[in-house]
């Protein structure tokens, strides 16, 4: 049963809970590249496509007819390409540990909606040691949409039993902020993949940051009360 007096807190995980969208872009380039596809650079990647499942990222550089086995095949081929080459380089985002454990203290609920598939979900979280902190994951295989559509937002937020007005989205990437506005979320802007100016069309965005260091759970909290809420589009 939604609450409508909880808060919750989404996150995105690559990008928001640590650093690592280029490891994932540089996977894609040298993967397209074996499909001669050399207009492809870890930037475009970034802007274009970062947060869009892997199926979609397929569609949208290689090719839009792809089957869905195809499509799978080739998205494995590039996770385990990801894993291989970051497994001693993922590390928890600056002052992350410190705002997700403020957060509980407050009774703040905690979710991850991610457009990564299960495999690098717990490989990320497991690295991180933060597998058991969040009380609803959702990835883009349990919804009907990946991002930038609503879905795995809205399927977070219903796990957690909260109203989509009283969560608040942490993203990096554009398709997921755009997610996060279509779900009638706020959103923090993260600018690990894009400038703090890429995301100044978009009229949910509460905080820009660098990192968590820069957040109290609280304050976030007195900014969504005195906001209107996000429209839902």
């Amino acid at each position: 049963m939604l609450n409508n007096e909880r808060h919750a807190f989404i996150f995105d995980m690559d990008g928001v809970l640590t650093d690592n969208m280029r490891f994932h872009a540089n996977s894609w380039v040298q993967l397209f590249r074996d499909f001669g596809l050399e207009g492809l650079d870890a930037e475009r990647y970034l802007v274009e496509t970062a947060g869009m499942k892997g199926h979609d990222v397929l569609r949208y550089f290689l090719d839009p007819n792809i089957s869905e086995a195809e499509a799978g095949r080739l998205t494995e081929l590039k996770d385990f390409l990801y894993r291989v080459t970051s497994r001693d380089l993922i590390k928890p985002m600056p002052g992350l540990e410190g705002f997700l454990d403020a957060a509980e203290a407050q009774q703040i609920l905690l979710g991850i909606g991610t457009g990564a598939g299960p495999k690098n979900i717990d490989y990320v979280l497991g690295i991180l040691n933060l597998s058991e902190k969040f009380q609803a994951i959702v990835n883009p295989f349990q919804v009907p949409r990946g991002k930038p559509h609503p879905d795995i937002f809205l399927r977070a937020a219903e796990l957690l039993g909260v109203f989509p007005s009283g969560c608040i989205v942490f993203e990096d990437a554009l398709p997921g902020v755009e997610a996060a506005q279509k779900a009638g979320m706020h959103c923090v802007a993260v600018t690990t993949t894009n400038s703090a100016e890429a995301f100044s069309s978009f009229e949910n965005i509460v905080q820009v940051i660098d990192d968590f260091t820069q957040l109290r759970p609280d304050d976030l909290l007195e900014k969504l009360s005195r906001r209107e809420p996000a429209t839902l589009i």
